[in-house]
């Protein structure tokens, strides 16, 4: 199996076990095409979340510009630094859509018949390491984003001044790039307190319902045989021994709990129901056996990002254990 590093001789809890080389795991002719298509997507996703980082904002002057509303020249600056801005929002909101569909690809290599989905991550590791990324971003992204409250605030101001200048049939070669309708698109995604994961989690669910004819086991079982995977590599020192960078246990926690939080809102029960083919208690243990810095936005994640964390059915002992 090449990069298929086989786990433990017996099943643990009847739990799926095996290494995912997140690290060096390359196509194989099978795999080729989709991960063509998804490393294209992927390639640009550095650049995005550096554009995050680097995001400033534009408080200041949309500050001047509220206060002396008389003042052409501050509602000028205050416009000419926003612009810019928005135009770099729609980048990010861009990005989501081609992620989106980079995802849903992914989907439908991973749980296509005859191989069961354990198999296919087995076998397509490559596939499933892609598939990983592209949750290490989502968490990386929707993290910054809940640090920078200047984004809903430039955004917000945009869209007052848009529909003000147009009342003064002012012409704005803006509204070319970001129109009315693509606005009210952004809005809804920045809304959004992890807007990535929402995308992600909405292409999953649309995933599932629109290929009727595939049980939806297929897919939950690839998202819990993932946590399954992330969480015994994270907890085996054999394994974490085998990377080659602090920064891949990280990536296996970012990867756990994302696949959680898509797992807890495609399953009708959800992922912290007993049912769950998903090892709750051992994944959050696992969390907080690592250094509190590394693991509070992911805590959080799972706290505030999953669908059913407060249902009856959840045992109080998982609850307890995220509060």
């Amino acid at each position: 199996m090449g990069n298929l590093l086989k786990v433990l001789t017996r099943e643990i809890e009847n739990y799926p076990h095996f290494f995912l080389d997140f690290e060096n795991a390359q196509p194989t002719d099978c795999e080729r095409e989709v991960w063509n298509q998804v490393n294209t997507v992927l390639q640009d996703s550095e650049s995005i979340l550096s554009g995050l980082q680097a995001y400033k904002g534009a408080g200041q002057e949309i500050r001047d510009a509220i206060q002396n509303p008389n003042d052409m020249l501050l509602q000028e600056r205050a416009w000419n630094s926003v612009c810019p801005l928005v135009i770099r929002l729609k980048k990010f909101y861009g990005f989501s859509l081609r992620l989106e569909k980079a995802l849903q690809g992914l989907l439908e290599s991973l749980t296509c018949p005859p191989y069961t989905p354990t198999q296919h991550l087995e076998k397509e590791q490559a596939l499933a390491k892609q598939f990983a990324e592209i949750l290490h971003f989502t968490l990386r992204f929707d993290e910054l984003k809940m640090r920078i409250p200047a984004i809903q605030n430039d955004f917000s101001y945009y869209r007052r001044t848009i529909s003000r200048n147009r009342i003064n049939n002012m012409n704005l070669d803006i509204e070319s790039e970001v129109n009315n309708e693509m606005a009210n698109r952004m809005s809804l995604f920045y809304a959004e307190a992890t807007p990535m994961l929402k995308t992600l989690s909405t292409a999953t669910t649309n995933f599932v319902t629109e290929n009727k004819t595939l049980p939806l086991e297929n897919t939950t079982d690839v998202l819990s045989t993932m946590a399954s995977v992330c969480k015994v590599m994270l907890e085996t020192p054999d394994y974490t021994s085998r990377f080659n960078s602090e920064d891949t246990l990280l990536f296996c926690m970012r990867v756990m709990v994302g696949v959680i939080i898509l797992y807890d809102h495609v399953h009708p029960n959800g992922a912290f129901n007993k049912s769950s083919k998903i090892d709750m208690k051992g994944c959050i243990k696992v969390l907080k056996e690592q250094p509190a810095d590394n693991v509070e936005g992911l805590l959080n994640a799972l706290k505030f990002t999953t669908k059913h964390l407060n249902d009856e059915s959840t045992p109080k002992n998982i609850r307890t254990m995220l509060q």
